[in-house]
């Protein structure tokens, strides 16, 4: 029996039962979206925390907190990590071991003071809204909501009533902040217990660094030179100032690997790959939990395949018999239903994988809108939040559990069917 008159044969018998069958494939395609939309669900919240942690932090950076062994990382060692395959810069910060306040044109207001190397902050991540890089020491890059710390009282009472803080803050430290390339401030760095001055260090602002991406952060920093720091540190008396170091990876697919490499040097690190790694076993326990669950529904569904079959078998008895007379083979009688089954578990599956992605996309519209109406509140603009995702990962598993269904539904109607003795079945009327 050729392949043509295989297909042609299983056409008709899926036409003169029509009914029957449109049933049978509807409540595959229902088991198969729903598997499909209850798993998405786990996908969807997957990727919502894991965007939110990756947008939240860059990605390519590995922060360094000193060694294992309690010492201190050497510059030597600097070199050495900057040197690694795969690493962009190390970027070295020194925190101010007193509290700035700023003078800025006759202004007082305060500032998160850093001493960096900013050629290699640039190569990180440090972006300018405005200006250029300092081209020497006496010249520093302040942070995009620095001109708010120099807002007048007026102004801070307008604040302190606005609905936005930081939106109105942005838009009261506009004027200010457009003037503020190439203005000289002046810092006084004062003691934290005794509030005396302890030194005073003057910049020229060259640049303002790009606002951050993310509406709750907040950048008031001033980036000074490291050269800038030792007057200040020997003001204090400190050998050993605070440090904050950070190791960043030219790519975020070697971050993980440098990350282990400098675990195994004896470097205490931190990266969003290990949160990540956290996270992911966390929700791939839960996908899976979700998808064993809407297998069940698949399993309820492959019920009414089996009937369909056994159905199908019982009604073309007479039409077996002729075949088996004829000389068919069982092998070919049980394939024909199976391919029966198959088709009615694909056809299935085709409407489902449609019927999902549909309905995902409906629930990413409409779900959001009404939890973030229901509480009174507009949605983020800076966060998406996905309810529901649908990987192509899914789609396969999905697919392969509904056809597999399908075709194990068949597999004993299909086997009853080459059981059928020949001359019971052509006395069948």
């Amino acid at each position: 029996m050729l392949a043509k008159d295989q297909r042609e044969f299983i056409s008709q018998h899926m036409k003169r039962n029509k009914l029957r069958v449109v049933m049978t494939i509807l409540a595959a395609a229902m088991g198969c979206a729903f598997l499909i939309i209850i798993a998405s669900v786990g996908f969807g919240l997957h990727k919502t925390i894991q965007d939110e942690v990756l947008s939240s932090r860059i990605v390519t950076e590995i922060e360094l907190f000193g060694k294992e062994n309690g010492g201190t990382v050497t510059k030597e060692e600097l070199a050495a990590i900057q040197k690694m395959e795969n690493v962009k810069t190390v970027v070295e910060r020194i925190n101010v071991p007193g509290s700035p306040v700023v003078n800025l044109v006759g202004k007082e207001g305060y500032g998160q003071l850093v001493y960096t190397d900013l050629k290699a902050e640039q190569a990180a991540n440090l972006a300018l809204f405005d200006g250029e890089i300092p081209k020497d020491a006496t010249e520093v890059v302040v942070g995009y909501h620095f001109a708010g710390n120099f807002l007048t009282v007026e102004q801070h009472e307008e604040l302190g009533n606005a609905e936005n803080y930081i939106e109105k803050q942005d838009e009261l430290a506009k004027p200010i902040r457009d003037e503020l390339i190439g203005k000289t401030i002046s810092i006084d760095i004062t003691d934290y217990e005794t509030q005396e001055v302890v030194s005073t260090q003057t910049y020229t602002i060259s640049g303002i660094a790009k606002k951050p991406g993310k509406d709750w952060a907040y950048d008031d920093k001033i980036y000074a030179d490291t050269s800038k720091s030792a007057e200040v540190l020997t003001a204090f008396g400190v050998e050993s100032p605070d440090k904050s170091i950070t190791v960043h990876a030219t790519d975020f697919q070697y971050v993980a690997d440098l990350t282990d490499s400098l675990k195994e040097q004896g470097f205490l690190v931190y990266s969003v790959t290990e949160e990540l790694g956290q996270m992911n076993m966390l929700f791939t326990v839960i996908q899976i939990g979700l998808v064993i669950v809407g297998t069940v529904a698949v399993l309820i569904a492959s019920i009414g395949i089996f009937n369909t079959m056994t159905m199908a078998v019982t009604e073309r008895t007479r039409e077996i018999g002729i075949m088996k007379a004829i000389g068919a083979q069982p092998k070919l009688i049980q394939r024909l239903f199976l391919m029966e089954s198959t088709a009615i578990g694909l056809i299935g599956t085709l409407i489902a994988v449609a019927v999902s992605y549909g309905i995902s996309l409906l629930v990413n519209l409409i779900v959001p809108m009404i939890v973030f109406s229901s509480v009174g509140e507009e949605a983020p603009t800076d966060m998406t939040i996905t309810v529901s995702y649908i990987p192509w990962q899914l789609v396969v598993i999905a697919a392969a559990i509904s056809i597999g269904v399908a075709v194990v539904s068949g597999w004993r109607p299909a086997r009853n069917a080459t059981q059928i003795d020949v001359i019971q079945a052509l006395k069948e009327s």
